[in-house]
């Protein structure tokens, strides 16, 4: 049924939602097939020159992709699966994008409008799931009913994706809907608003500033662009101001810099830990101040801090949801980090020489403990942040082991023009190795991912995609036979009752192989950076399996130590 009238003519509804996502500046649409929106397939294939589709093997991480490709570009990833199964599956990566402040656009074909609400085969409220809230996974659901107003639709849901707070949008497509003809056109593209801090605020701020003897900055959050980024870095270095990144939000403020603080997350260093707790003043730029960057709510501690706080948020909504705040800025990044920059210095502070102590603590985080094994992960490490192009997209999922990039590589980042961390802040397993894809197949970027035993297995089917598509990543695993976070929980509440935390792996190379990736284990570090330059040397992806000492359980310590340190506690 395919639509063959000029495209100022009567055309299909499928066809039309294509083009008007092609008229928002879509190029790559990720998703996985279904019957409830040929259409729109036809579609596709119609407007194929504009806009690639990206087929997944599973609607989880094609999800994962279209919220990497949000992170990473600013604008809404897309991504379209069918209805029912196909979208419980990709609410893992609404999840994701609502919880990390990613604009996405997620579309639903279903049932037709003359089987609602009878049960029909795969039908689901997508309004109760999805359940727009504070609660919710996404920030506006919407169902398309009249093909006319497709347009209409298409640009709110990219408008709603990025002002605000960035988040996801879901789109819900009748059956029938789009197979009707319209003669309705594409709205031209959205462009995201600014927002802009008023004139007294700002002046309350320089005075709290002027008042403070030991502030800190805590910088992260959705909406970062290079300009912004850069902007943050001059109001920092006018004000000699410590700035730590928020939680998986590392790439915000250079990492090199003499007055990067830190990571701001799981795992922190503890001497940041204490400098925040010692500060006077918090201005929190960007972030949410979720349970991961305040670590569980304790730093600062709600509902009044004991420091005075200053946040700046896009959303009105989320100020003062949590933390009572001293002032509170409504602002996106870019316009706040100009804003700010604008702010008059004094000639010299009172605190730079502790603005050097949290550096130098800094500093001495990057010197690794003494673990057991074969592989010292410090080392490898080292050699990515040696070999790795600085315009570099790192991704990982969720699991102890991505403490290792967290805590000793060294991003860049937006300052020097490019995002290049791409982490779900909501904890998601399985996130790093699609992201990792989405992002070389949208930018052309090197892409390297790190990934557990677990973690991989919960997308690795995705290298498929990236072979069908000619995506390539760099994936290393780190094989330690576990679930290593909950191991290590299991061993600190319960020590030596371990239980449903085993795993009997496949053969991972032999299985990237079987998905058109080169596939190499390595036991002993030294095998590593050869093996590491070979990969980025070849044509197609690799998978580099690394056999890690279970008792590596984390950046500062080991299972025994753990399970001695509780079972003395008892």
């Amino acid at each position: 049924m395919t639509q063959t009238t000029s495209p100022d003519g009567p055309q299909l509804a499928g066809h039309l939602l294509v083009e008007c996502l092609v008229a928002q500046g879509v190029t790559h649409a990720f998703g996985v097939p279904g019957e409830s929106y040929l259409a729109v397939l036809d579609g596709l294939h119609k407007y194929r020159d504009s806009i690639r589709f990206i087929v997944n093997r599973q609607e989880g991480g094609a999800a994962f992709m279209a919220e990497a490709a949000g992170k990473l570009t600013g604008r809404p990833g897309v991504c379209f699966v069918t209805r029912g199964p196909g979208a419980t599956n990709a609410s893992i990566g609404v999840h994701t994008a609502f919880q990390d402040s990613t604009p996405m656009v997620l579309l639903v074909g279903d049932v037709a409008s003359d089987q609602r609400d009878r049960e029909a085969f795969q039908e689901v409220d997508y309004g109760s799931f999805f359940g727009p809230s504070t609660k919710g996974m996404a920030k506006r659901v919407e169902r398309i009913d009249d093909p006319d107003r497709i347009p209409e639709y298409v640009a709110r849901a990219f408008a709603t994706a990025m002002n605000g707070r960035p988040g996801p949008v879901v789109l819900v497509l009748p059956e029938d809907m789009l197979v009707k003809t319209t003669a309705a056109r594409p709205l031209p593209r959205v462009e995201a608003i600014e927002a802009w801090s008023d004139p007294g605020s700002l002046r309350t701020l320089r005075e709290m500033l002027l008042a403070a003897r030991k502030p800190i900055v805590i910088a992260g959050g959705g909406g970062w662009t290079p300009e912004a980024a850069q902007a943050l870095q001059r109001f920092a270095e006018q004000w000699k101001l410590p700035v730590g990144n928020a939680f998986r939000f590392q790439d915000t403020f250079d990492n090199h810099h003499p007055l990067y603080a830190g990571d701001v997350g799981i795992g922190i260093n503890p001497k940041l830990a204490a400098r925040i707790r010692e500060s006077d003043l918090i201005l929190a730029l960007g972030p949410r101040l979720g349970e991961m960057t305040t670590s569980g709510y304790t730093l600062p501690k709600p509902p009044k801090a004991q420091q005075k706080l200053v946040h700046v948020h896009a959303d009105a909504g989320e100020l003062n949801r949590v933390y009572q705040a001293d002032l509170a800025i409504c602002a996106t990044m870019n316009a706040a980090a100009r804003s700010l920059e604008t702010l008059a210095a004094p000639a010299g502070v009172p605190w730079q020489a502790w603005a050097e102590a949290v550096h130098a603590d800094y500093e001495a985080n990057l010197e690794p403990q003494k673990l057991p094994g074969d592989i010292d992960m410090p080392a490898i490490v080292a050699v990515l942040q040696k070999r790795l192009p600085k315009d570099a997209v790192l991704t990982n999922g969720a699991g102890n082991f991505a403490s290792w990039v967290h805590r000793f590589f060294r991003h860049h980042g937006l300052a020097k023009g490019h995002k290049t961390q791409l982490a779900p802040t909501n904890g998601a397993m399985g996130y790093g190795v699609p992201a990792g894809i989405a992002a070389n197949l949208v930018s052309g970027r090197t892409a390297f991912t790190i990934a557990g035993d677990g973690d991989f297995l919960m997308t690795g089917q995705e290298l498929a995609t990236a072979a069908q598509f000619g995506g390539k990543s760099i994936v290393v695993v780190l094989n330690n036979g576990m679930y290593g976070t909950i191991r290590m929980h299991q061993e600190r509440d319960y020590p030596e009752h371990v239980h449903g935390t085993q795993l009997a792996n496949p053969d991972f190379v032999g299985l990237a192989k079987a998905y058109g990736y080169a596939g190499v284990r390595i036991t002993r570090t030294e095998q590593f950076e050869g093996e590491f330059v070979a990969a980025l040397e070849r044509r197609q992806g690799t998978l580099i399996e690394v056999m890690l000492d279970p008792e590596v359980i984390t950046t500062r310590g080991t299972l025994t130590a753990i399970r001695e340190n509780a079972l003395k506690a008892r």
